[in-house]
């Protein structure tokens, strides 16, 4: 996801050259009188007026669906502080119970397969006090192909890293339609596409989501590093592969005004929501196995601080109402 976005910038200052690409993307306008941004945000700015928010969306879908009908198998909520140009990113565990913007109540990633981009903009804004206007979404298939196009990546694996990835890399190789070798050591390993969207995705190691999360956030660093070395041949080639497998809401103008800096932009500190001391799982009846943020307040107060510099951040009256409903909820499905 922040991979494509840095690969459309990498050329974007060709506009010609880009303009002729363009089509070849599928675009998703974000209806502006159906945005959900809290009242307060929009009135205290908080957010500072140095920051651009983008949700970035990864699916699962073997027909080529990237909108409504596919469930976000990964939502990053990347901030770029438009004076330092620094991207920090936050990784929102998919099964956290919250408001999926409509009032109900259902692990997060359901907002995508319900409403598409906008619903699971609404979603992001609603519960987290976040002003995202723009999205870009991709199949998890165009990050393999893309990996492949750069020639793979370096990472360090574990021994139950090593062996969830074999073990799920059949069934990588049955989505996506091609086959893949097994990765033969634990170390220092150099993986192909495949293997690399295999590793980003296995979760049943210890930890589970929340080191999958983590997982995905090395593997787009990994790339995005990569592609900021690449030659022009490579990237035009990557464009004609993978725009096919991405959606978005940005217009061209939005894409070539970041453009001209993109050589600047630098990756920075990421982490994951909610955060691990403020937070519990379960298995509660009519929600499944789910997340539940011990504070949504708290947990919202800790993320505008590390993505924003706000120290001791309020959170809007919705934010609080939507943290003592989940708290409410909860309680009530447990039988309290």
């Amino acid at each position: 996801m922040a991979v494509v976005l840095v690969l459309v910038l990498a050329v974007g200052t060709a506009y010609a050259y880009v303009n002729s690409k363009w089509d070849r993307m599928g675009r998703e306008e974000i209806k502006t009188d159906e945005l959900i941004i809290n009242a307060e945000v929009k009135e205290k700015l908080d957010l500072g007026d140095g920051y651009t928010n983008i949700a970035l969306f990864g699916v699962d879908s073997r027909e080529g669906n990237l909108g409504a009908g596919s469930r976000s198998d990964c939502i990053i909520v990347a901030s770029l502080n438009n004076q330092t140009k620094e991207i920090r990113m936050v990784s929102i565990y998919r099964d956290t119970l919250l408001n999926l913007s409509d009032g109900t109540y259902q692990k997060c990633n359901a907002a995508y397969s319900y409403g598409g981009p906008q619903m699971a903009i609404n979603m992001l804004n609603m519960n987290l006090d976040l002003d995202i206007e723009d999205y870009v979404t991709v199949d998890f298939s165009a990050i393999a192909d893309g990996i492949d196009m750069l020639g793979g990546i370096d990472i360090e694996i574990t021994e139950e890293e090593l062996k969830e990835l074999n073990y799920h890399l059949v069934g990588t190789a049955m989505a996506i339609g091609r086959e893949s070798p097994f990765v033969q050591h634990a170390g220092m390993v150099h993986l192909n596409g495949m293997q690399a969207t295999t590793y980003a995705r296995i979760r049943s190691t210890a930890g589970g989501d929340f080191t999958r999360t983590e997982r995905q956030r090395l593997v787009i660093e990994k790339v995005v590093e990569k592609v900021k070395k690449t030659d022009l041949q490579t990237l035009d080639a990557m464009i004609n592969e993978l725009f096919s497998h991405v959606s978005t809401s940005f217009t061209l103008p939005e894409i070539l005004m970041y453009a001209t800096a993109y050589k600047e932009y630098t990756l920075g500190e990421n982490t994951g929501f909610p955060y691990s001391d403020l937070l519990s799982t379960d298995t509660v009846s009519g929600y499944g196995s789910i997340v539940i943020p011990g504070s949504l307040t708290g947990n919202v107060s800790r993320m505008h601080e590390f993505l924003f510099g706000t120290v001791d951040y309020t959170p809007s009256s919705e934010v609080q109402s939507i943290s003592s409903e989940i708290t409410a909820k909860v309680r009530s499905a447990r039988g309290y």
